[in-house]
């Protein structure tokens, strides 16, 4: 089930948007400031994010920048009673993904959850990979877990990048040794692609996240979390 975050103040608004959330199938998990919220982001994951404008100890823009620098895949829908035009046009340039004002009819407001979170699952960034959990950018050469940064040689980049262009195929171990050589030309090994392979697996998969399969004696298959 998915987890959303509902970060409003008005205690009545928000005990009536996690009551409707729970009720739809979500879990709903409420925040009633922008200092909950962030420790809720730090030590969570979710799927998206709800999100006022004008909050006790900050300003939900301010926070849905944060939100993005630090989970960029992750959706937020502004709901506020801002409805200036400048305000609409302020919160999609902080990268939200949808903004409603109040008063909102309920049923259209879980349908834009619905289409939010829809859009915010498993895809491809512009160069790299992301399912909101694991997020690969081959353009900086950066790599995340949930909220911890990975620590990926070049190499591990170069088997990554290698295996998410192919997902769900098999690539043999012959057409991943062909992507290890180096800038050199030195030629890398059958046995440094299995410890490479077997140590870039270790940084990250954990106990509810599968990426990579071995097929044996052929290679491996990039599953993007699936069984």
């Amino acid at each position: 089930m998915e987890r959303i975050l509902v970060v409003e103040d008005d205690l009545a608004l928000s005990a009536g948007l996690c009551f409707e959330l729970d009720s739809a199938g979500y879990v709903s998990v409420p925040a009633y400031n922008c200092t909950k919220a962030r420790f809720l982001l730090s030590d969570g994951e979710f799927g998206l994010v709800l999100l006022d404008v004008n909050l006790p100890d900050g300003n939900g823009f301010d926070l849905c920048r944060e939100i993005k620098t630090g989970h960029s895949t992750l959706p937020v829908i502004f709901l506020t009673a801002n409805d200036l035009e400048r305000d609409v046009l302020t919160g999609f340039d902080m990268g939200a993904e949808d903004y409603v004002t109040k008063p909102f009819n309920m049923q259209i407001l879980l349908r834009r959850v619905e289409v939010a979170l829809r859009r915010g699952g498993k895809r491809e960034l512009r160069d790299g990979w992301t399912d909101g959990y694991l997020t690969l950018d081959f353009t900086d050469l950066s790599a995340k877990r949930g909220s911890e940064k990975l620590a990926i040689t070049p190499n591990e980049y170069k088997l990554l990048k290698a295996l998410t262009e192919h997902a769900g195929n098999i690539l043999t171990r012959s057409v991943l040794l062909d992507r290890l050589w180096d800038s050199e030309g030195n030629f890398i090994d059958d046995h440094t692609l299995t410890v490479t392979m077997n140590r870039l697996r270790a940084k990250i998969e954990d106990e509810g996240h599968t990426y990579i399969k071995t097929v044996r004696g052929m290679g491996y298959i990039w599953t993007g979390g699936s069984k």
